[in-house]
């Protein structure tokens, strides 16, 4: 990685409070963001990915740990629901938001699954085809690419390994705290650590999730279709500046070839 010592290290800064407050703020941004919409996104130099359905094709990995874990804890089958929306919010939150679990037991859940989730590999998080040459192109354009994930820090470390493209990102930041972590540190922290300014940066997400801390940061967010976890509307409402259905689409936004 080619701030491998820096990345390694990377925290992200303690950002209190993960309520509906900071959604709230991203809605009064959200109409600053939609003029960027038809902004040419190629004159960004910093690129800032999520990982989760955006660089890595996660969804069939978590989804079947969690529905494993869930019913493993006493949740009937036909309480389960669609697991996809698991995908994207930051567990242990997650499991609270989408099966109204209290935080105690929304930890413990977390704890099981990340027992059983971390003793898998590369097939449960390979990257989606097209991601390397994307990440070399790039480059050759001249931009800085990193990811700025809620998973947590090591593990996307680990997974960007895996999959080979840990030399190809410039920065990656996970989550350090599942208390005071936020979606908007760790984007800051990945600007911060690229020695840029959010005037230079745009988001690229796969969940509104990250169109709104895209926007409370003060970027505007490309969301991508491929991973499929969200609905275009969802996007779209979050306020999205663009929305790419392929990795090759999603090329042409971010440099225009």
């Amino acid at each position: 990685m080619r701030r491998a010592e820096a990345c390694a290290r990377a925290r992200t800064r303690p950002t209190r409070g993960h309520g509906s407050s900071r959604y709230r703020r991203a809605l009064l941004l959200h109409t600053a963001v939609q003029e960027e919409r038809g902004v040419d996104m190629i004159d960004r130099r910093v690129i800032v990915f999520d990982w989760d359905g955006t660089l890595a094709d996660t969804m069939g990995g978590i989804t079947s740990v969690a529905r494993e874990v869930l019913l493993a804890w006493g949740m009937p089958e036909d309480g389960l629901g669609d697991l996809s929306r698991l995908v994207g919010p930051p567990f242990p939150q997650a499991y609270s938001t989408v099966y109204g679990l209290s935080d105690e037991d929304a930890a413990e859940v977390t704890r099981l699954y990340r027992i059983r989730y971390e003793q898998g590999g590369v097939r449960e998080w390979p990257v989606f085809p097209g991601i390397p040459q994307l990440l070399e192109d790039l480059h050759h354009a001249g931009k800085l690419v990193a990811v700025a994930s809620s998973k947590r820090h090591k593990l996307v470390v680990r997974q960007a390994g895996d999959n080979g493209i840990l030399d190809a990102l410039d920065a990656v930041v996970g989550k350090m705290d599942d208390d005071a972590a936020t979606k908007e540190g760790t984007i800051v922290r990945v600007i911060g650590l690229l020695e840029a300014h959010v005037e230079e940066a745009v988001m690229v997400g796969d969940r509104n999730l990250d169109v709104w801390a895209a926007a409370n940061v003060g970027i505007p967010c490309v969301g991508v279709l491929y991973g499929k976890t969200a609905p275009r509307k969802e996007l779209e409402e979050a306020g999205a500046v663009a929305i790419a259905e392929t990795v090759g689409e999603l090329r042409r936004i971010l440099i225009g070839v």
